[in-house]
């Protein structure tokens, strides 16, 4: 695996690849990386000739100094990881490589998409994911591009960014890795205790039952209690949020309409470390 640190000596060897019309695919992340990760890195490969992982921990995504602070960087392991896994680039920039401006501007009109669920709860949080994806695109210029679908609103963000900028990559939304018990897999996860990661399964419990019982005709008010009471059961956990929305434009949906397709998303707190999930309704 190749290993680059600036956006020159990347973007100076994918000349030969693309001279010969090699299919390209990027895999973005910020590190930390598990078997989530190794899952996009594996349908990459499906699709190109040469898969490029970038790990860089973006600061202009990030609300609160601290959680930039204690992100993980277990560097040595994810270039193991990497390297078993077959990736053909590793891309391994500075902030300094990626932000050489401090006061760089950057402002793209997601609409609504930046507003509501984690827009809300985050603010400025999919500006700064767009800013560094945009950069991403534009350096590696890449046929293909694999994103996770537990991150679902910032894969719709990203989407619309690549329609707003009339960009020539696919999108690629890979299933979420789960353990065997059901929890979504998470870089965050490793801050929780057993204990704690026993107390998150209901999440995916929650969802799980939201699933079968939407498909079961129960309206969306309703599926919204069945899933507030799921998680109030525990008081060690906080619900931050749960909504039923359409999936393109991730409104909360106050009923079906057919012919559209649905997402149950959920926000909670447990032993002080944000959880996210969510669960196709009618996929």
């Amino acid at each position: 695996m190749e290993i680059f640190n600036t956006q020159k000596a990347l973007r100076d060897y994918l000349i030969q690849p693309r001279a010969q019309q090699q299919k390209i695919a990027l895999v973005p992340t910020m590190g930390a990386l598990h078997e989530g990760h190794m899952s996009l890195i594996v349908e990459a490969k499906k699709h190109a000739d040469l898969v490029v992982c970038s790990i860089f921990v973006n600061p202009t995504q990030f609300n609160d100094p601290k959680d930039l602070e204690k992100y993980p960087r277990p560097i040595e392991k994810d270039i193991k990881l990497l390297e078993e896994q077959g990736c053909d680039i590793l891309f391994l920039p500075s902030v300094e490589e990626m932000y050489p401006r401090t006061n760089e501007e950057w402002h793209i009109d997601l609409g609504r998409l930046d507003q509501i669920w984690e827009g809300a709860q985050r603010p400025g949080h999919f500006q700064g994911v767009t800013q560094i994806v945009y950069k991403l695109f534009k350096l590696v210029n890449p046929d293909v591009a694999c994103f996770g679908q537990k991150d679902f609103q910032q894969v719709m963000v990203i989407q619309r960014m690549i329609e707003i900028k009339d960009l020539n990559v696919e999108l690629i939304i890979c299933p979420i890795i789960r353990s065997e018990k059901g929890l979504a897999l998470s870089s965050r996860n490793a801050r929780l205790s057993e204990e704690g990661k026993t107390k998150a399964l209901v999440l995916f419990n929650t969802l799980n039952t939201v699933k079968h019982a939407f498909n079961e005709n129960v309206t969306p008010a309703e599926l919204q209690k069945i899933a507030e009471d799921m998680i109030a059961a525990d008081p060690a956990i906080e619900l931050e949020y749960f909504a039923i929305s359409e999936t393109r434009t991730l409104e909360r949906a106050e009923f079906v309409e057919a012919g559209k397709q649905y997402v149950a998303h959920v926000v909670v707190w447990i032993e002080g470390v944000r959880l996210i999930d969510n669960m196709l309704l009618n996929d």
